[in-house]
């Protein structure tokens, strides 16, 4: 099939996903995957080059990552037993840091999200994740990695596909600032008092908002950090600082132009009793969990890592106006689809 070399790449604000077969004999489709194909090339070339080693991460378990944002996880029967889908392998990542010191995952991520993200044009209830993890890291090199990272694969696809930017009518400049040098960091006080001054009414003690992403990241040029969220805004594996008592040792990376979180990363807790813990505080039965905890006890390393979403970087890349035109078989919170 020959396929155009021009096309109108309508706006998705006010659109759904259009029938399956008309979306992947889209040539807007075509130009997305392609463009994601070497996302994923660029992605393993670095971190292979960096000594990470990939693994393929589970699909199903007894647990998952309690820290999804409001999102309901999804059950399945396991021989009679009730398994979760992996919503993240966060927790798989940090048990296999007792085999490899640095690993990587390129992993689907089911997440039945709130009906009302349904319109956001930046959730998807299957999705794909880069997730990395360093034993011995701190926050500071996780971020570094994810910089790197980020700038690499971006400046592989614009050499490796031009022809497809060109399509998508995706000005190459507009990643000039972040092909230039160094991202900016926030921390999230500051990140709360700026949206505070633009108008927007961000609590100061739980996570920044879609809607406060989005704002946030318009008044950027380049991608920037955000750190130090308040403890209880996630999950029971973000540590704690040591020096600051209530903020977590982590992060996000945003994007410029609107688009928000590209990633999310910390610090990981390792202690054993911290972790119990800190699960109590956050309503979860540590009985649950009696693998994971089985395995923490053994001594699993300190660590920092993050996860990179594939179908919010494409996005981001692609110019695109929404995330399901960066997925092949997008699934929309709250609609059915194949």
């Amino acid at each position: 099939m020959e396929h155009a070399t021009s096309v109108v790449v309508e706006p998705a604000a006010d659109r759904r996903p259009p029938p399956l077969a008309e979306h992947l004999n889209s040539d807007v489709t075509r130009a997305a995957m392609l463009i994601q194909q070497e996302v994923l090339a660029a992605a393993r070339a670095f971190l292979r080059g960096e000594g990470f080693v990939e693994l393929l991460p589970p699909v199903i378990g007894p647990v998952t990552d309690p820290g999804a944002r409001g999102s309901k996880q999804v059950d399945v029967d396991y021989y009679g037993h009730k398994y979760k889908v992996m919503s993240s392998g966060i927790l798989y990542k940090q048990a296999s840091l007792l085999t490899f010191d640095k690993l990587f995952y390129i992993a689907p991520n089911v997440r039945a999200e709130p009906v009302e993200t349904c319109n956001t044009q930046r959730h998807l209830a299957e999705f794909h994740q880069i997730d990395v993890e360093i034993a011995n890291g701190t926050r500071a090199e996780a971020m570094g990695v994810a910089e790197r990272l980020l700038t690499y694969v971006v400046r592989h696809a614009l050499t490796a596909v031009p022809e497809q930017f060109e399509l998508l009518r995706r000005d190459p400049l507009a990643f000039a600032w972040l092909l230039a040098g160094p991202f900016g960091v926030l921390s999230h006080r500051e990140a709360v008092d700026e949206l505070h001054l633009l108008g927007h009414p961000q609590s100061p003690d739980a996570e920044i908002a879609w809607t406060g992403e989005e704002l946030l990241s318009r008044q950027k040029d380049r991608p920037f950090f955000v750190t130090d969220y308040p403890k209880g805004s996630r999950g029971f594996y973000d540590r704690e600082s040591t020096t600051e008592p209530g903020r977590l040792r982590n992060f996000d990376l945003l994007a410029p132009e609107g688009y928000g979180e590209l990633v999310s990363g910390s610090e990981r807790e390792s202690d054993y009793a911290t972790i119990v813990t800190r699960m109590r505080e956050t309503g979860e039965n540590p009985a649950k969990y009696r693998w994971y905890l089985d395995v923490m006890r053994q001594g699993v390393p300190r660590s920092a890592g993050f996860g990179m979403g594939l179908e919010r970087l494409t996005r981001f890349l692609t110019g695109l106006d929404a995330v399901w035109q960066v997925n092949a078989y997008p699934k929309v919170p709250g609609e059915m689809a194949p």
